[in-house]
């Protein structure tokens, strides 16, 4: 089971660094989702990833209030709606309207978590 748990560290990692470059996949989730997954199946890799200086204030953040950066914010603000916009101007009818609905459920969200 340990070796799951690590397993989908890595992929969530992973994910979470294509997300840097996509702007419909969030990296931050990821990157939340990845301790998790380290806390339960590699307690080293865990502490690498609150130690590092980028990611760890995110993850403390959200782990002790549930609380998100202001940058934070504003950056998902902002690929929700990029997204949103792609969508519209580059899908064919009726599934140009799809990301809509992330974005707008993302959105409304985000704006009701507490600033870290």
């Amino acid at each position: 089971m340990r070796f799951l748990w690590i397993a989908l560290g890595f992929l969530s990692l992973a994910l979470g660094f294509v997300g840097a470059f996509l702007p419909l996949l969030p990296t931050v989730p990821f990157i939340l989702l990845a301790a998790f997954c380290f806390a339960r199946g590699s307690p080293a890799f865990e502490k690498r990833l609150l130690d590092h200086p980028t990611f760890g204030p995110h993850i403390h953040a959200w782990r002790t209030n549930r609380a998100i950066s202001p940058t934070g914010r504003r950056a998902a603000f902002l690929a929700f709606g990029v997204s949103a916009l792609l969508g519209l101007l580059l899908l064919p009818d009726p599934w140009r309207y799809l990301p809509l609905l992330p974005a707008i459920v993302g959105t409304i969200w985000i704006a009701r978590l507490p600033t870290a």
